[in-house]
């Protein structure tokens, strides 16, 4: 049997925008690594350069992404580019960043992919060390949330979100073959319920966040008054409070876009683990803490 080989990227490549909660303009460098370092993020802007190992121990909060941290030195929002990674098969790579948070881009992790596809990839001598299940494992939390992990002969996974919504309801989104993420997962945007924003926006996040990367969904009724401020903020022309649904310049590219993209942040949360599965995972409700639980 031939043996995999570890991979890192041929070159480097930088990607900017703003980030999603602090609103600060952003540039994410990805660069090759050698074997077996695995996931590196330097925070290059703070003194001494300190680098956080991008494995499951390090993450400190999962409330509005993941979030890992070192010390001092944090960062947020890498779920998108650790999903892209892990996906695409590489193993090392060394991420530098100037600030506390990777840039939101559209919200999806397709610029990722195509920088990642433009720049190449590279074999290394080294071969691919797998975290192979050997039985099933589940995690449960205490919302509902459980994720199963089945032996398999590759990686697939798929998701199962119940959204407590009458608008959308439950559904679900499956990737039986990693080499279709690019174009079946890579693309899915990041959503938000309306009811979730307004304590967003009156805790001071969200300050990047709008309609150019998020789907943002309006399936509880709120006052006209309180839905115009919203239109206001997401520079959208003002709304009936009456019309539930969909908030957005481009139109869903899938029925299911929104469990699509928490499988590609499940996966983001699944790179955290070290190295590559082979085993089938079905996650029910799943969400960055549950999901993290898993990777530890």
């Amino acid at each position: 049997m031939e043996t995999v080989k570890q991979k890192t990227l041929k070159g480097s490549f930088s990607l900017f925008g703003k980030g999603l909660h602090t609103g600060l303009s952003l540039t994410v460098t990805f660069n090759p690594a050698p074997e077996n370092t695995g996931y590196k993020i330097q925070r290059i802007d703070l003194e001494g350069q300190p680098i956080i190992d991008a494995v499951a121990e390090n993450v400190v909060d999962t409330q509005r992404g993941t979030v890992l941290a070192k010390g001092e030195a944090r960062v947020s929002t890498i779920e998108h580019g650790m999903s892209a990674l892990y996906a695409m098969g590489i193993d090392n790579c060394l991420i530098q960043i100037n600030g506390p948070e990777f840039p939101i881009l559209d919200g999806s992790a397709t610029m990722y992919v195509d920088k990642i596809n433009e720049v190449g990839i590279v074999d290394q001598n080294a071969p691919k060390d797998y975290y192979i299940i050997r039985k099933k494992i589940e995690i449960k939390d205490e919302n509902g949330s459980v994720i199963t992990i089945l032996p398999d002969e590759q990686f697939s996974i798929t998701a199962m979100c119940n959204f407590d919504s009458k608008f959308i309801s439950s559904q679900f989104a499956t990737l039986d073959d990693i080499n279709t993420y690019a174009t079946e997962i890579a693309p899915a945007r990041t959503f938000v319920f309306v009811r979730d924003i307004m304590p967003l926006l009156q805790a001071n996040l969200i300050k990047g966040g709008d309609l150019d990367n998020a789907i943002v969904i309006y399936e509880q009724q709120v006052s006209q008054e309180k839905l115009d401020q919203l239109a206001d903020l997401l520079k959208v022309p003002r709304m009936d409070a009456n019309n539930i649904g969909y908030i957005q310049h481009k139109p869903l590219q899938w029925d299911n876009e929104c469990t699509r993209h928490k499988l590609l942040d499940i996966i983001g949360d699944m790179a955290l683990i070290g190295k590559p599965i082979k085993g089938r995972i079905i996650a029910t409700r799943p969400g960055h803490t549950v999901n993290n639980k898993f990777a530890r």
